[in-house]
């Protein structure tokens, strides 16, 4: 069923993230959406195998969809270095290996680029929501944050490359804002705004 007893569009988030649950109810809190995270109705995370950040928020998408019966919204983003074609991408979680720490991480980045002048850099996130498991026509939302890679920390907010990625319009790191600054205008955050708009205008909620 797409609605529950009060008749508000159920929606399931593919996520772990209480974070990103908090976010997305807020963004859709004028709108008759009931969102509720996967662990919350007990479903494991997806595995997220694929090379493009669209690939893997597909899966993750498909996966909870499928588990739930529940029109579902999920996400995959990270950072990724021109100088380093990409990288490092889908992998930005575990870029130093697979239980790899956010210091662990932006070690190795900072180490990538030793003697690299080019340090342009951007954040990508893209969201997907399917209506069910097979929806051959998925709502596709991204979002793009630039900036640049420093080598030094600075700031203690934030998490992953956060403390390294200098954003020169505003003339600090994306560690050095706060959550309500950085909810604004992060790429998750335009990536959201987006996908909001799209669950209105193409599905009607």
């Amino acid at each position: 069923m797409d609605r529950d007893a009060l008749g508000q569009h159920r929606l399931l988030l593919a996520s772990e993230n209480r974070g990103k649950l908090a976010e997305l109810r807020a963004l859709v809190q004028s709108m008759r959406i009931f969102v509720q995270s996967q662990t919350d109705l007990g479903i494991k995370g997806a595995e997220e195998p694929h090379d493009t950040f669209v690939e893997n928020a597909l899966a993750k998408a498909r996966h909870g969809a499928r588990a739930s019966g529940w029109p579902t919204l999920a996400d995959d983003s990270g950072l990724c270095c021109e100088a380093l074609q990409g990288a490092p991408g889908v992998r930005s979680a575990r870029y130093a290996g697979e239980q790899a720490s956010d210091e662990q991480n932006n070690a190795r980045l900072v180490r990538e680029l030793t003697g690299v002048s080019e340090r342009c850099a951007h954040y990508r996130c893209v969201v997907v929501a399917l209506r069910w498991w097979a929806d051959p026509e998925p709502l596709i939302a991204d979002g793009r944050w630039d900036g640049q890679i420093v080598d030094q920390p600075q700031g203690s907010g934030g998490f992953g490359y956060d403390p390294h990625f200098w954003l020169p319009q505003l003339g600090c790191s994306a560690a050095m804002l706060d959550a309500t600054q950085k909810n604004q205008i992060s790429h998750r955050a335009i990536a959201m705004r987006a996908m909001v708009g799209m669950l209105h205008e193409r599905w009607g909620w």
